[in-house]
């Protein structure tokens, strides 16, 4: 250490002014001169807490979207949102299809299920000038290099922004809670009196995390001058935080009752609620408010001091695993086990039924139709939704879809004859065609469309049950829409064989919107998380022989460096406690430089040496802005605070001999 502190400047500069391979990947030589964690009180945030006066989450689903708030003068009271138009037969509408619709000449139109009304009733020559996007979200997870520019493919096949359209759906919402807020406290309600919030899935790597907010900026939702008005939230976690509130008539003990046909958490489940229990729910269902105890909920009482829960949140486009144990007396969560999970969500049913059309009609048939008549894809697809969520281990009559009329006629005239002979034709026994225009699917075809994503979900929570930090977990908890599929509660079941309770809140799909008006409420109330990816710089050491490679030698001045030495901010799965800050300082290179640019790598693995490693890549740059802070010290410092404990890396900066703040920023999304 100290001899890092004794390198000279000359020696740093000189390093700077002979490129080393680390600089040919685009790093400064820097050295770092301390580094050292601090641990920063929690009284030290909680005094600089803007006060608002509501708390508005939004729940940006891939398949349903949806806002609540909640006053802070009275955080026990929890609003949803104004029921929407519109709505489907079979399917509950207290979200809104994530849909939206821009004219021809790109301009929003309209988000939800009026997007999905306006886009159907259009004539069929005219719709395919109109964009129409659904399912957009997973985009920003399955785009290995997301950055600004990433596009998005309407149904019609034009090419649009992403950052456009999540701001235009930012936007949307941020009109409807206004109006609300405004309806609500009978005059104009100010944008600056909302702490806004945003929901995004834990394991969302930081381009994604950061392109929410930046659409969040391009939206107005908030400005860049106050990013503190808006928190992103993890979803998973916003579900743990509310499922502690739970009494117990607000939810399903999947254990004390048989699930012969699962429970759909809107069934008043168990008879043995009592009358007034009852009563209870059905009042909350048709009210939009619900009550959140003040107290820990009944079933928190069971839970005592280091007890493990897991939170399995399975959405449209992803599932969400998380870890946490509880921390008494005031009930604070800790993670245990960096957040897991993947691309499991009920799209993925979907896309199985997709493929069985494809395997019917023929790829080139449907490929077609979804461009030719893509309104007529939605109403199909649509069809689809209400009969899967009819599917159930132990159904024996058959589920129709229906076809719409534009597939059947559009057919005949791609392939010349008749849907019903294409069905007769094809190898698929178990899809049949009934004389009402429905394609007629047997119980098990329709389960067998569940069974790859299941099987996924199922894997990975195996495999999270062998991790030692994951043993003795007393309660599972289901959330998210797809948890209220009886398959997959069965599914779990039969996993856990009774290892733990399993838990379902009603109304299910509003566990997470709900749970992150709590989380805007009070921030702190997870005060412990485990690092998702190692982090870290690249920097100069001094070389020891026998402890570095060869190849990595540097010879300046007689003085020998070892280049691309990673040195490491946060290790994967590292406990982090919200607050703490990793220190390090950095120094110009030359006194008159305005920026320093300073490049931060990641990796899945636990340790890295160099940053030159397979796995280890480029993720962000962390800028600090010096110019203007000129002084007459020899040598500057920087000093650079990192804090890694909360859903977003934040940087801070200061120049050690003014003590001036230098503007300090990380950017996950420039590359």
């Amino acid at each position: 250490m100290t001899e890092k502190e004794t390198a000279t400047e000359k020696i740093i500069s000189d390093a700077m002014a002979n490129p080393s391979p680390a600089k040919s990947m685009g790093d400064p030589g820097i050295t770092p001169l301390s580094p050292s964690h601090t641990q920063q009180n929690d009284t030290d945030q909680v005094a600089s807490e803007p006060s608002f006066v509501v708390v508005v989450a939004i729940d940006f689903g891939t398949t349903s979207s949806g806002y609540a708030y909640a006053f802070t003068k009275e955080p026990e009271c929890i609003h949803t949102m104004r029921r929407w138009e519109g709505g489907d037969p079979g399917v509950s509408n207290q979200k809104t299809p994530t849909t939206i619709l821009l004219t021809p000449d790109r301009k929003f139109h309209s988000f939800g299920y009026a997007a999905r009304d306006f886009y159907h009733d259009l004539d069929p020559s005219e719709s395919k000038q109109w964009l129409y996007l659904e399912k957009f979200k997973m985009k920003l997870h399955t785009t290995a290099n997301l950055s600004i520019d990433t596009d998005l493919h309407a149904a019609n096949g034009k090419r649009v922004k992403a950052l456009d359209i999540f701001a235009y759906a930012l936007a949307f919402f941020k009109e409807q809670a206004l109006k609300e807020l405004s309806d609500q406290t009978g005059g104009e309600f100010d944008n600056n009196d909302v702490r806004w919030v945003i929901t995004v899935p834990a394991i969302w790597k930081m381009p994604a995390k950061q392109f929410m907010r930046e659409a969040a900026y391009k939206s107005g939702l908030v400005s860049r001058e106050n990013p503190d008005q808006l928190i992103i939230a993890l979803e998973p976690e916003a579900a743990s935080i509310y499922c502690r509130k739970l009494r117990l008539h607000q939810m399903v003990d999947l254990g004390t009752h048989s699930t012969q046909n699962g429970c759909s958490p809107t069934d008043n489940v168990g008879g043995g609620m009592t009358q007034a229990a009852k009563e209870h729910v059905r009042r909350n269902r048709q009210s939009r408010t619900f009550l959140v105890e003040n107290v820990i909920g009944e079933l928190w009482s069971e839970l005592e001091e280091g007890d493990r829960y897991v939170v399995v949140d399975c959405g449209g486009g992803t599932v969400d695993l998380t870890v946490h144990q509880i921390r008494l007396p005031e009930g604070h969560l800790k993670e245990l086990y960096k957040a897991s999970g993947g691309p499991y969500g009920s799209i993925g049913i979907d896309y199985e039924f997709e493929k069985l059309l494809c395997r019917i009609f023929g790829q080139d048939f449907i490929d077609q139709f979804k461009v030719k008549r893509p309104a007529a894809w939605v109403d199909l697809m649509i069809a689809f939704e209400s009969r899967k969520r009819a599917a159930a281990p132990d159904r024996s009559n058959p589920l129709n879809i229906n076809l719409p009329f534009s597939f059947i006629d559009y057919y005949k005239k791609f392939r010349g004859h008749s849907v019903e002979h294409a069905l007769r034709k094809s190898n698929v026994d178990f899809v049949k065609w009934s004389s009402q225009g429905m394609l007629r699917m047997s119980p098990d075809a329709m389960n067998s469309l569940f069974k790859s994503t299941i099987d996924h979900i199922i894997q990975h929570l195996t495999e999270l049950f062998e991790k030692p930090e994951v043993s003795d977990i007393k309660f599972l908890f289901l959330v998210g829409g797809f948890a209220e599929s009886p398959l997959l509660q069965h599914a779990v079941q039969d996993m856990l064989q009774g290892r733990s309770r399993i838990i379902i809140p009603h109304d299910v799909g509003l566990t997470i919107l709900k749970g992150a008006v709590l989380f805007g409420l009070d921030p702190s109330i997870i005060k412990v998380r485990r690092a998702p990816l190692t982090y870290g710089v690249g920097v100069l050491n001094r070389f020891v022989d026998g402890k570095h490679p060869p190849e990595k030698l540097l010879v300046k001045d007689g003085t020998r460096w070892c280049t691309d030495v990673f040195d490491t901010f946060i290790a994967a799965d590292q406990s982090v406690a919200l607050g703490e800050m990793v220190k390090r300082s950095y120094t110009p290179a030359k006194p008159s430089q305005q920026v320093i640019v300073i490049h931060v790598y990641c990796s899945e693995k636990e340790k890295a040496g160099f940053i030159s490693e397979p796995g280890v890549r480029k993720c962000g740059t962390l800028r600090l802005d010096v110019s203007g802070t000129e002084s007459t010290a020899p040598r500057r410092e920087i000093q650079t605070l990192m804090q890694f404990g909360d859903t977003e890396i934040r940087a801070m900066a200061v120049d050690v001999s003014t003590g001036r703040t230098v503007k300090a920023s990380i950017d996950f999304l420039s590359h």
